[in-house]
């Protein structure tokens, strides 16, 4: 019996957050033909972000990879208000992961994995793999450690 990818999230111990409201003037996700783009996530729990400050500096590279983690499940989120199901992806075709990061820290893809593990386990190994890029910037919106987007292909 195939479990959806809610029932898989409800094994974790997970559940799919509130869509995060926009900080600005974008919408959560936009669905163009058979893609949707999410906006940029950030690690927001219950309204209010779940840490603050740079990944080798005041956030480690464990505490970045479960703020990516959070950060997945808000843009998983964002695709299920846009399309009503998440069974309905079809693939996770591209993650782009922010870190912000101290000068020195050059672990960016070890904090993306947070992301990527998380949608494999959400959505199976042939919806979830994705290509991906993580990159490191100077800061980020509310001085939050990183930052999520995802573009998935939709029936």
């Amino acid at each position: 019996m195939t479990t959806t990818p809610e029932e898989r999230l409800t094994e974790l111990g997970l559940t799919l957050p509130e869509v995060v409201a926009p900080l600005a003037a974008y919408v959560p996700a936009v669905r163009t033909g058979d893609l949707v783009y999410t906006s940029g996530q950030l690690p927001m729990v219950e309204g209010k972000l779940a840490l603050t400050g740079k990944l080798g500096a005041e956030v480690t590279t464990e505490q970045g990879a479960e703020l990516a983690r959070v950060c997945a499940l808000n843009a998983l989120a964002a695709v299920k208000a846009e399309v009503g199901d998440l069974a309905r992806v079809v693939r996770v075709v591209k993650v782009v992961v922010f870190v912000a990061s101290d000068p020195a820290f050059t672990d960016q893809p070890k904090v993306g994995n947070g992301a990527s593990e998380l949608l494999v386990q959400a959505l199976g190994d042939v919806v979830g793999k994705h290509a991906r890029s993580a990159v490191g910037v100077a800061s980020l919106p509310l001085d939050a450690p990183v930052e999520v987007e995802l573009i998935a292909e939709v029936d």
